[in-house]
């Protein structure tokens, strides 16, 4: 079924065009599958509810490094990253399965570390761990996080539901997480030339705490529902804006204009972005993991949102072939170009 006598390279594809590429021959056979590959989470029908289910891998030396990732952070994020993917369909996660793969040079004790942070999350997000497995590992440390969760059929938010005028919404502030990896990659560099100097991140707290031990936005899904909100679209930011954009557009078949002016970026995150030449608007739109929310609603909700403090309207909905574009705050219009991370590069 595979076939493929030409050698490509993977990273031609990138991850979701490999993900595309290695399911478009498989079909849903299953009158219980609602919604299968191609948003944040899987549907499944069951009783009166819709179970949503996500998984996701956690990679040493992909997705963390433990020179300066603390073990009980790494535990907890897993899980957090896992979550938003729930909180992505507008939906509460309940259970979790977690497995493990670890090479030998980590003790009983480092991964006990590794455990205590799942537990945290687990007691935070008040969700159940359920099951797992463990195996060894030749390379390091390998974790893989099932999430379940569930929710109503009409309150199930999907990424395929945004309609031209829509506004384009996002919770928190963005850039965070890219500017607090930044910080931490120098600060390795400095330690490995010069191992008798110490990390200075005095003045860093918020955005490294916003790359190590980051927080599901399940507040916001909390705040839709207290609101009586549906969006039409939504998706959790942990690629980049701009890439999450493009996958809001490709699913519902709309444009967006954004407004560089609108983007909540933090101070912390702007004073960053300076000190490291890194314009603050480049660290929002392709900066991942913030673990944000970005959503569309109807302009018809706006009075519900305009005072919230937590939530920005960055810009709308358009034609689709007005394509993805942004508004600078000099009134320039920019293409936008999905430049999020990638799990798959080579070093050409």
């Amino acid at each position: 079924m595979f076939e493929n006598k030409e050698k490509t390279d993977i990273s031609k594809l990138g991850e979701f065009g490999l993900i595309d590429h290695l399911t478009s021959k498989f079909e849903i056979k299953q009158a219980s599958t609602k919604l299968g590959i191609g948003d944040d989470a899987a549907l499944i029908s069951g009783n009166d509810e819709l179970q949503v289910i996500s998984t996701d891998l956690y990679i040493e030396n992909v997705h963390f490094d433990i020179m300066y990732s603390p073990l009980k952070h790494i535990g907890y994020k897993s899980i957090t990253a896992s979550i938003s993917d729930i909180c992505a369909m507008n939906a509460k996660a309940s259970q979790v399965l977690v497995s493990i793969a670890m090479s030998s040079r980590y003790t009983l004790e480092a991964i006990e570390e590794v455990y205590s942070g799942i537990k945290a999350a687990c007691d935070n997000y008040n969700i159940d761990l359920i099951g797992g497995d463990t195996s060894s590992s030749t390379t390091g440390l390998l974790i893989s996080i099932t999430v379940i969760g569930s929710s109503n059929e009409d309150q199930i938010v999907k990424r395929s539901g945004a309609k031209e005028g829509d506004l384009l919404c996002v919770s928190g502030d963005l850039g965070g997480a890219y500017m607090g990896l930044q910080m931490l990659e120098r600060e390795k560099q400095v330690f490995l030339d010069q191992k008798e100097m110490q990390p200075n991140l005095e003045g860093k707290d918020y955005i490294i705490g916003r790359q190590l031990r980051p927080e599901a936005r399940v507040d916001i899904v909390e705040m839709f529902d207290e609101l009586k909100i549906t969006p039409t679209s939504l998706i959790d930011i942990s690629d980049g804006l701009s890439s999450e954009v493009f996958h809001l557009c490709k699913q519902s078949n709309v444009g967006m204009k954004i407004y560089e002016d609108k983007l909540p970026i933090d101070q912390q995150t702007y004073d960053t972005a300076i000190e490291f030449n890194v314009p603050p608007t480049t660290a929002a739109m392709n900066g991942g993991e913030d673990y944000e929310l970005l959503f569309t609603l109807p302009q018809s909700d706006y009075d519900k949102i305009k005072n919230s403090l937590d939530v920005t309207v960055i810009g709308y909905c358009t034609a689709p072939h007005e394509g993805k574009e942004l508004i600078t705050k000099s009134g320039n219009v920019v293409p936008l170009e999905a430049q999020g991370w990638e799990n798959f590069k080579t070093n050409s």
